[in-house]
């Protein structure tokens, strides 16, 4: 199993559906990969096209536990008085990404955009994001995953004379 880090560029967003009546929408993502997540920031007052240019790091073990290997992008409303709106979401899948990262020592998926979709799958706007997978060098584990053993009184360097 090869151990590795992606990095998520957030840019923009542009024709999202509007879930505020009156003024302008205040949308953040969130954004999701096998139990963890982040958050952007709130694009205050930017409405159906909104710009973030934010990076976000997840750790990736892959091919890890199971092959699901998807990004799922949220978009949300920030909703002052009420509970934030889902405007819709898009789901990037970026196993091949990830196999050819792993192969090569890392990949890269230019920005592009993606299809955001509402509960109903209607289109509802496009997100440009781009993602970087760069694979961790086994020898930077070593005191990691080995725990220190060699601090402790358990190891014995054999000195030949």
């Amino acid at each position: 199993m090869a151990i590795g880090f992606m990095e998520v560029q957030l840019v923009k967003a542009k024709g999202l559906y509007d879930t505020d009546k009156f003024g302008r929408m205040d949308p953040y993502v969130l954004i999701q990969y096998k139990g963890q997540e982040k958050r952007s920031s709130v694009a205050k007052g930017q409405g159906k096209n909104p710009v973030w240019n934010e990076k976000f790091l997840f750790k990736v073990e892959y091919p890890g536990l199971d092959n699901r290997h998807k990004l799922i992008l949220k978009i949300m409303d920030k909703d002052r008085l009420s509970a934030d709106d889902s405007v819709g979401q898009s789901i990037i899948y970026v196993g091949d990404l990830l196999a050819q990262g792993v192969d090569n020592g890392g990949a890269m998926l230019q920005t592009l955009k993606y299809r955001v979709v509402r509960e109903n799958q209607s289109y509802c706007g496009e997100v440009d994001v781009g993602i970087t997978f760069t694979r961790k060098v086994e020898e930077e584990f070593i005191g990691e995953d080995i725990g220190g053993w060699k601090e402790s009184g358990y190891y014995q360097p054999q000195i030949s004379k």
